[in-house]
């Protein structure tokens, strides 16, 4: 299965989820910024899923999503927001992200955000075959 690139300015939040995801045997790979993501992605990282927090200092979430979609444009998002009031814009509504693909922090369950992981990258082993 292919790599999930985390992103999460919390580095509690980032190192607790991380951490879960690998002991479920996922590859998981961390960013602390949109903007560290995108170099991650630009310096030849690629990642199957991305969990995206939107609420990052700089480039926020949203911007971070549309950056790294126009590097690579198969990446799928998962949304990881503490925002009660966060709802999805238009313009992630065209790449393909659901209100299926928002999670709200904090996760009771972090078993649903993995099978929501899961379904993805099965998703995209599928369109590959």
């Amino acid at each position: 299965m292919g790599t999930v690139l985390l992103v999460d300015d919390d580095a509690t939040v980032r190192s607790t989820l991380a951490a879960y995801l690998e002991d479920d045997g996922l590859d998981v790979a961390t960013a602390a910024s949109g903007e560290e993501a995108v170099r991650a992605v630009r310096q030849g990282l690629r990642p199957a899923v991305c969990i995206m927090d939107m609420r990052l200092p700089g480039m926020d979430g949203h911007d971070a999503i549309l950056a790294l979609h126009e590097c690579l444009p198969v990446l799928a998002f998962l949304i990881h927001t503490g925002s009660l009031s966060y709802g999805l814009s238009d313009d992630l509504l065209g790449l393909g992200i659901t209100d299926k693909q928002m999670f709200r922090k904090p996760l009771p369950d972090m078993g649903v955000l993995a099978d929501a992981i899961r379904a993805l990258l099965i998703q995209k082993e599928e369109e590959n075959a």
